[in-house]
């Protein structure tokens, strides 16, 4: 199980993939289904959608 929060090294967030199970150390627990990251010029946001319909949604 990889744990995704703000401390989350960017070399681990980008090694995730579909599949995985992740979990944010709070409520959000599953396996993910998709991956989006996007750039907004200040930071690069990772969101992981997973199988259960939340999303985890870390910014770097």
């Amino acid at each position: 199980m990889i744990r995704l929060n703000s401390d989350t090294p960017s070399s681990v967030l980008q090694d995730v993939r579909e599949g995985q199970l992740v979990t944010d150390t709070f409520s959000k627990t599953g396996l993910v289904e998709e991956i989006i990251i996007t750039d907004d010029g200040l930071y690069r946001v990772y969101e992981f959608k997973l199988v259960t319909g939340r999303s985890i949604t870390i910014k770097k």
